[in-house]
Order: C-alpha cells, then sequence, then structure tokens
C-alpha cells in the first residue's frame, strides 16, 4: 500500500472535524425542531394556533425593550450556567448555585449599603464580597467530598436550604422598610455602588446592565482556565477518569475543593447584574430561581461557553416573549413546557449523537485496518 499524502491526510482530518462540528450542531437543532413540534400539537389540542401563536412570541421578543430584557436575564442565566458548567467539567455536580448566589447577593448588598467609598472601589468591593461569599459556600461541599466522601449533590442540595433559612434570617436583622411598598429589604446601595448600564439596543427604553461585560469575561476566562493552563488539563482529565488522574500524579482532593470554590466564586456573581444595575438592595422579590434554571442550560450548551451563551439567550428568549401569550388568551405555561421539552431532547439528541460518533468512528478504523489486507491479497 503506498503511503498516505500529507494533502490526504490532512483532508481526511479537516473532514471528520467538519463532520463532528456538524453532528454537534444536529444535536441542539433537532431538539429545538422537537420541542416546537410538541408545542405545537399541545396547541392544537388547546385550540390555539401553533403559528400564530409562535409568530407573536417572535415578533414581541423582537421590539428592542424586550431584547435589552433577554440579555440583561440571559447574563445572569449565563453565570448560573458556566458555574455549573465548571463542575460538570469535572464530573461534580454543584447544585447549589441557586443557594450561593443568593446569600453571594444578600451579604453584598448589606456590604454595599454600609459603606461609601470611590465608585471603582465601592463596586469592586460588592462584587469581592460576592464573590467570597459563593466560593466559601461551596466550598463547604468541597471540603466535605474531599474529606469525607460526602456525595456534592447531598451537601449542595442541603446547603441550598441551610442558605434559605440563613438568608431569611440575615435579610430580617438587617431590613429596612422599602418605600413605596411593604416590601424589607438591606439598606439601598448608594449611587457610588451602581454600576452605569450600557445603551446597546437603538430605541430601547431600558438599557442593557454594564455588567454583561462580566458575562462575556467570564465566559472567555472559563475556555482560558480550561483549554489553556495546566490546572485546567488536570481538572478535564480527572472528570473523564478520576484513577488514571491519579496515576499521572494529579491530587484529586485538592481538585474538588479548588473547583468548587472557583464554581461557587462564579455563582456568588450571578445576582450581581440585577442588583448592581437595578435593584441596589436585596429584598424579598429579589430574583431566585437562577440557580436551577442554570442546571437545565449547562446541559444544553455542553458546558461549552459558546453552546451555554445560545441556551442561556434562547431560555431568556423564552421567558420574555412568554408575557404577551397572556394577550393572546395562550396560558403562559405553555412556555414551560417548551423548555421542559427542550432540556429532554437536547440530552437524548446529544447521547444518541455521541453514539453515531462512536460506530461512525469504529467504521472508520476497521476499513482503514482492513485496506492493507485486501491490497496484499489482491497483489498475490
Amino acid at each position: 500500500m503506498s503511503p498516505q499524502t500529507p494533502d490526504t491526510f490532512v483532508n481526511r482530518l479537516l473532514g471528520r472535524i467538519k463532520l463532528n462540528g456538524l453532528m454537534a450542531l444536529a444535536a441542539p437543532v433537532l431538539a429545538i425542531l422537537f420541542a416546537g413540534v410538541i408545542t405545537s400539537v399541545v396547541l392544537i389540542l388547546t385550540d390555539h394556533p401553533p403559528v400564530d401563536t409562535l409568530l407573536a412570541m417572535v415578533e414581541y421578543g423582537s421590539t428592542p425593550r424586550s431584547l435589552v430584557g433577554i440579555i440583561n436575564l440571559a447574563s445572569a442565566y449565563y453565570l448560573s450556567a458556566m458555574a455549573v458548567a465548571l463542575g460538570f467539567r469535572m464530573n461534580l455536580f454543584n447544585i447549589g448555585v441557586d443557594g450561593q448566589y443568593r446569600l453571594a447577593a444578600l451579604i453584598a448588598a448589606a456590604v454595599g449599603g454600609a459603606v461609601t467609598l470611590p465608585k471603582p472601589l465601592h463596586i469592586g468591593l460588592i462584587l469581592i464580597v460576592a464573590v467570597a461569599v459563593g466560593a466559601a459556600w461551596a466550598g463547604i461541599a468541597g471540603v466535605l467530598k474531599a474529606r469525607r466522601g460526602v456525595s456534592e449533590v447531598i451537601s449542595t442540595i442541603m446547603l441550598n436550604t441551610i442558605a434559605t433559612g440563613l438568608g431569611a434570617w440575615l435579610l430580617a436583622q438587617w431590613a429596612v422598610p422599602v418605600a413605596g411598598s411593604n416590601n424589607i429589604g438591606t439598606n439601598p446601595i448608594p449611587e457610588s455602588g451602581h454600576v452605569p448600564s450600557i445603551p446597546l439596543i437603538p430605541g430601547a427604553p431600558n438599557e442593557v446592565f454594564g455588567l454583561f461585560v462580566v458575562a462575556v469575561l467570564v465566559g472567555i476566562g472559563f475556555h482560558v482556565l480550561l483549554n489553556r493552563t495546566r490546572f485546567g488539563f488536570n481538572l478535564r482529565s480527572t472528570g473523564l477518569s478520576e484513577p488514571a488522574a491519579v496515576a499521572s500524579g494529579v491530587d484529586v482532593k485538592k481538585m474538588v475543593i479548588v473547583a468548587m470554590l472557583i464554581s461557587g466564586g462564579m455563582a456568588g456573581l450571578v445576582g450581581m447584574p440585577q442588583l448592581l444595575g437595578s435593584s441596589y438592595s436585596y429584598s424579598l422579590d429579589f430574583p431566585p430561581g437562577f440557580g436551577f434554571t442554570g442546571i437545565a442550560i449547562a446541559l444544553i450548551g455542553r458546558n461549552n461557553p459558546i453552546g451555554v451563551a445560545f441556551g442561556a439567550l434562547l431560555w431568556s428568549f423564552l421567558d420574555v416573549s412568554q408575557n404577551i401569550l397572556s394577550l393572546e388568551k395562550v396560558s403562559p405555561e405553555i412556555v414551560t413546557i417548551m423548555q421542559g421539552v427542550i432540556v429532554l431532547a437536547v440530552v437524548i439528541a446529544y447521547e444518541l449523537v455521541h453514539r453515531y460518533r462512536i460506530a461512525a468512528e469504529q467504521r472508520r478504523v476497521s476499513r482503514e485496518l482492513s485496506a492493507p489486507v485486501g491490497m496484499e491479497g489482491a497483489a498475490a
């Protein structure tokens, strides 16, 4: 058999890369289409026109005001999903992002409302406190996992419950009445702690949260950390095979603790765009649920910063555009059905694509191994 030329090798390699990219893209696209079909069936069964309903959502979601709302909501979703994704890449399930970000937002708001500093220092202090609280709360689960073998799923779920009770008690100690309502919250953060908004969408009466930039930086940092550093290599290798990582000299227990600290620190940032861009106080109506939504978005995006970004934008688009459904006399819960079907379909689609990719690779290797035998037989 004649040796393979460099050009042939490069062409085959590029072909495999292109095929893998297309298959990775096909999974979420097929999942979204499948969710659209299921949602259409539900709308038909409830006597609502599916095409008109979906078009109304798209039209409402593409207005300037809605686009700003989508970006603002996606910023929190993205930060939450990236915190979850970091744990997933090491085969850790940080279910506690919800408790970590709420406790971090509460304490950061209390500290921010208690001091007055120059603007950069004030904003920096609030962000540092949020990251530190989130990391410390997640670190508890990391230490329990590394030192006592306690499942991080169980410990983070329990820590969510503890964070809820502890947060309620702390809020009661620090609460002041919110002007013009029956609500209570922490002392308002002075103007020096406010992050200016960004007029990103022309014609919109509202503006994008300034800490949208932090979400972008977190995504870039995530990619660099995991793909350009020794720590990231150790983290990924531990997630793929813990015994192999131990054999290569990786301190797995230390990696567990550090990974949970970083994941918790990222979780601490989840509530910051809302806190420093709009609320300026942690009150009873501070947005809940970002942590659990982040788990679903991390699954949709396959723990990839770009994939998670698309998942966060899709999820926030559905959340924002559901506001028009009441005017169309359609139950807004149809969006919840669509979101659930998307997550389920994405998980199934990725598994099918993964199995197809393995089978295709096995067939390719089989053909390459059998080729010399066939040529030798022909020559004989």
